[in-house]
């Protein structure tokens, strides 16, 4: 069966920076089913060979590969169709729904639409899709794939739910997270469940707390007027970094398909202990960068958060008692996104030469995700000559130096296992909605006239000085570490 991906709003960032590129490595390596074809819909007036033109100087600079040539850019070009039109306005999908059939040459096709555009024309396209019988399965499968974000707060993503299920069924719905698509978050799994000696330990008798990191050097610069009104918890707190943690505390599923590992994910939502309002305050610290008032679009005396960092439990057999730290920040000392197991100390400490208060590090195990991916293993070794002198060392493993050639970008194998219809790496409706109960009380918080003035940090720092002290009172540190691959 054929394949065909429409993009509404195919004028735009992600499509020219993140889609295209992915599809146009995915049929250089082979792996793009060669009936496959990409037809833009969005109101920017242009022909197909306008569109295929402009794709191409944008594919050449975004799509991490060797230069263009022009044999392999008139085969994928030769897939690429446009159409213009106006999601406002009804004629135009079914003028859409016309051209569409006539690329299609009238058999069955597998058909994903994909939402590259702004949120709130999330609703209008899967009302006009619904209303000209463009989700009904007739002709072959019809999926839909929704970007971040599923709303602002729970009552938007029940709402968004709702909508999407007036429409079309849960299946054939694929809310994607980019960050599941990197190999090393997909290597967590294999990391875990295909090695003996990782499970064993990988519960709270061995382990001590876990810090999932998600680090960014930039500023918010000109996404001041929307980040203003998201702030940290929203942008990256909701997804990406829950997203980690389900991953990272998972138990195994009974089988590597959609619906065993999405169980899997969203039982530990739910075990993730409920926090009240006044809870909320000691589970969590906030910080804004010095300077985030001057950005274009940001309120004057905006209290809106550009650091933040919670603690939460998970109340189960594996984890109980165990922090799970989640901290991400603008603005800060470098580009990262890690997962640090930090290991408990031995029972006894043997080296300590006598001195009753000898603190020692303990192992930890360090998940690169980026920018280089990797993973690497901190523990003790005797430093040569005489005596017990211990020194923390490490064992590593970097995807660049084991693996030769590019890695895939994230949005690869996801658009790949759109068209197959595998949904293991996607967010399924009740997922979303428990992760919104789950940061919900903490958005409240934050934005309550009742908590104190936000604490600020320089940029380039690791966030306030507050939340160096919120870990130390916890008997903790950060590990703030840039990253350790490169």
């Amino acid at each position: 069966m054929s394949h065909t991906i429409v993009i509404f709003g195919a004028s735009g960032d992600l499509t020219s920076r993140k889609l295209v590129p992915a599809l146009y490595n995915l049929m250089r390596s082979g792996a793009l089913p060669p009936d496959t074809r990409i037809v833009g819909f969005s109101r920017t007036p242009m022909s197909d060979e306008q569109w295929r033109a402009s794709l191409r100087e944008s594919t050449a600079k975004h799509c991490d590969c060797a230069p263009l040539d022009d044999a392999s850019w008139r085969e994928f070009a030769a897939r690429i169709f446009y159409q213009p039109g106006d999601i406002g306005r009804p004629e135009d999908f079914a003028a859409l729904d016309g051209r569409l059939a006539a690329v299609e040459g009238g058999g069955e096709s597998t058909r994903v639409y994909y939402l590259a555009t702004a949120p709130q024309f999330y609703e209008p396209v899967i009302a006009a899709l619904g209303s000209h019988g463009m989700a009904a399965e007739a002709n072959g499968p019809r999926r839909i794939v929704v970007e971040k974000p599923f709303g602002t707060d729970l009552a938007s993503a029940r709402a968004l739910n709702a909508h999407l299920h007036g429409v079309f069924h849960e299946s054939q719905v694929f809310r994607i997270d980019h960050y599941l698509g990197k190999e090393s978050v997909q290597n967590i799994l294999a990391l875990r469940f295909a090695n003996t000696i990782f499970e064993p330990v990988w519960n709270r008798r061995y382990i001590d707390h876990v810090q999932i990191t998600v680090a960014e050097e930039v500023k918010v610069g000109r996404r001041g007027a929307y980040y203003d009104t998201a702030g940290v918890l929203r942008d990256m707190f909701q997804n990406h970094l829950l997203q980690l943690l389900m991953v990272t505390a998972m138990e195994a599923p009974v089988r590597f398909e959609a619906t065993a590992v999405r169980n899997e994910k969203v039982k530990v939502l739910e075990a993730i202990r409920p926090l009240d309002l006044g809870e909320v305050a000691a589970a969590g610290i906030r910080g804004q960068y010095r300077g985030y008032l001057e950005d274009p679009g940001v309120a004057p005396g905006s209290q809106t958060a550009t650091f933040g960092a919670v603690k939460l439990e998970i109340d189960n057999w594996r984890w109980q008692g165990v922090p799970f730290y989640l901290r991400s920040g603008k603005a800060m000392s470098c580009r990262t996104t890690q997962i640090v197991i930090g290991f408990r100390q031995p029972p006894l400490e043997l080296f300590a030469d006598g001195r009753r208060t000898f603190h020692r590090e303990a192992n930890r195990l360090v998940i690169q995700i980026q920018p280089a991916e990797g993973i690497q293993l901190h523990f003790h070794t005797k430093v040569p000559g005489e005596g017990m002198r211990l020194r923390l060392t490490d064992l590593e493993f970097s995807y660049s130096r084991e693996f030769e050639g590019r890695l895939p970008e994230a949005y690869e194998p996801l658009l790949l296992d759109v068209l197959t219809g595998d949904a293991s790496l996607f967010a399924r409706s009740d997922e979303v909605e428990k992760s919104w109960e789950i940061i919900d009380p903490f958005v409240r918080a934050w934005s309550s006239v009742d908590m104190p003035p936000i604490d600020t940090y320089e940029p380039g720092d690791w966030g306030p000085a507050s939340s160096f002290e919120w870990m130390a009172a916890q008997g903790r540190t950060w590990f703030d570490m840039c990253p350790v691959l490169t």
